[in-house]
Order: C-alpha cells, then sequence, then structure tokens
C-alpha cells in the first residue's frame, strides 16, 4: 500500500469537494480516486468524508485527519528541494587528501576560513604524494593531479597550477643563463621523483609545435618539492617548480626565472582534480569545500568545471 498516495488523493478531494474535481487534479479516473478514499478509510479504521448522492463533505475525523496531513506534500517537496539545492548547514567530518605541496602552500591556508563559515566541519586535511584510496582510507575528496588519476573516481577539474624554471643568480653567473629550451641540456637539472610510480618528473614545455620534453643533465634528484628549492636556492642547478612555491623565492631575489620571456613556448602547467568515489558523494560538505577552493584560487589558476 503506497499510503502517500491515499493522502494525496484524500487531500486532493477534499480540495475539490468532489471526486470528480479530484480526479481531474490528479489524472487518474473516479473510480480509482474512490478505491484510494476507500483503502485509506479501510486503513484508518474511520469515515473520511460524508457521502450522499449530491454531496460530498468531510466527516469530523476526516476533517482532524486532513489538518494532521495537509502539509505533508509540501514538507516532502521542500525537503526535496533543500537537498536538491544543497540548501543545508553542512555538519560532520570532511577529510581532504591531496600532495604535501599543495596541502602545504595552498590548501591549509585556505581552510580556517571554511571551517569559521561553518563551524559545524570537522576538517581533516591529510598530505602524502601517493595516490589514496578513498574507501579503505575514509577519505571523502582528494585533490590529484592528473597522473594521480585512477578508474572509477570522479573528477572535477579545479585548477591549472602554472610552473616556471628557476636557479640561483649565483648559479646562473657561474653557468651562464639559457636562452632556449634547447640550451636547458647544457645545465644541471633539479629533477622531483614522482612517488606514484618512482620516475623523475620530466619538464614538459608547450609551444606552437604541441608539446615537447626538454632534454636534460640530470644534477640532482628529490622527492620534496620544498627541498627542491631549497637545492636550487643553493646554487645546486636549474630546477622547475609550481608557482606557489617558487614565489617566495623569487620576490626575495634567492631565485630567478630562466626562459620566462620566450613567446614561442611556457612551462606546462599542472592540472589538479577535485576527486570524489561517487557524484552521489558530492554532498552539503564537499560543495562547500568545492565553491570554497573555486572561489579562492587565483584567478589565473581557475578552471571551467565540466
Amino acid at each position: 500500500m503506497n499510503l502517500l498516495q491515499l493522502i494525496r488523493t484524500f487531500t486532493r478531494t477534499a480540495e475539490a469537494g468532489s471526486i470528480a474535481g479530484a480526479a481531474r487534479a490528479l489524472g487518474i479516473s473516479a473510480t480509482a480516486v474512490g478505491q484510494n478514499i476507500a483503502r485509506l478509510e479501510a486503513h484508518l479504521g474511520v469515515r473520511l468524508f460524508n457521502r450522499s448522492t449530491r454531496s460530498l463533505s468531510l466527516s469530523e475525523a476526516g476533517a482532524l485527519y486532513l489538518a494532521k496531513v495537509q502539509h505533508i506534500e509540501a514538507d516532502l517537496a521542500g525537503a526535496q528541494a533543500a537537498v536538491s539545492s544543497g540548501d543545508i548547514e553542512p555538519v560532520g567530518p570532511l577529510r581532504i587528501a591531496c600532495s604535501r605541496a599543495f596541502g602545504r602552500h595552498v590548501l591549509a591556508p585556505m581552510l580556517p576560513a571554511l571551517q569559521r563559515r561553518h563551524p559545524q566541519l570537522q576538517v581533516e586535511l591529510r598530505l602524502s604524494d601517493r595516490a589514496v584510496r578513498h574507501a579503505e582510507e575514509s577519505v571523502d575528496v582528494s585533490i590529484r593531479i592528473g597522473a594521480q588519476l585512477q578508474d572509477g573516481l570522479v573528477a572535477r577539474p579545479l585548477a591549472r597550477i602554472p610552473f616556471v624554471f628557476c636557479a640561483a643568480p649565483s648559479y646562473l653567473e657561474q653557468a651562464g643563463t639559457p636562452t632556449s629550451p634547447e640550451q636547458l641540456a647544457a645545465h644541471r637539472a633539479l629533477l622531483f621523483r614522482f612517488p606514484a610510480d618512482g620516475r623523475p618528473l620530466r619538464w614538459g614545455l608547450l609551444g606552437e609545435q604541441g608539446r615537447v620534453e626538454a632534454t636534460m643533465q640530470t644534477g640532482m634528484i628529490c622527492d620534496d618539492i620544498d627541498a627542491l628549492a631549497e637545492l636550487a636556492a643553493a646554487g645546486g642547478g636549474i630546477t622547475r617548480l609550481a608557482a606557489f612555491v617558487a614565489e617566495p623565492y623569487l620576490r626575495d631575489g634567492r631565485l630567478q626565472t630562466v626562459l620566462a620571456d620566450d613567446p614561442r613556448w611556457m612551462p606546462e602547467p599542472m592540472e589538479m582534480f577535485f576527486c570524489l568515489s561517487d557524484r552521489r558523494d558530492f554532498t552539503a560538505r564537499i560543495r562547500v569545500l568545492f565553491e570554497h577552493l573555486q572561489a579562492g584560487l587565483p584567478t589565473a589558476w581557475q578552471v571551467q568545471a565540466s
């Protein structure tokens, strides 16, 4: 028995004042309306309407029942609209996993403002350069680069982070400053080892001919991007850093950019994705995080989510 359907038939009949009017409002036959009312009366064990050959009116029990149930449909519609639109205050744990560098330099400074705005969130930030598994590690959302995407994840584009090639002034004074991508091969390259597969990340360049990889002479390799920046600042060679890592070094002069003025090419940016296990996981907690990050990231990094 579909009790909600029976209640809907009852309220429409009471509003219309006739079985025929209720049938027109519901788009069903008058016979079906009569049968639904009879089923509801049998279920409740009371008579809801006083019937005669010419009129239909609520009984005393029917009037009392109508007062109690007439808001049910509106309440259900309101509840559905609230959930669908996200018009609910996010509550509970919000477990976020992301790479150490992005988490340390970008995400951590942004999260306190999110929690001040939504104080019932219990935010947990987990930093790791490996690709975490959502279900096994109880992670709600992970922020990943393209190379970390896995089958089954729902990935929304979040940001396109620019890279810069840079080196210490002391190194460039000693080794010379490259003026073309081809000249990188003559310099010591400080490379980042990608924890997901253990390989040093190659330096991608985007230009008129598409994507190419720079030829490099490996100087040192490190699996921590902040340590890599320090190696470069100490004169170890040329490295490639995400803009959020390089910016303070460039600002105070410990590093300076190289090959930044050639309009024919640019360092390949890093694509960042906002990842869930399932589309249905995009709850109020996840939605406010996504919107907070979109609004807070630099405009130049932002991408249009699909």
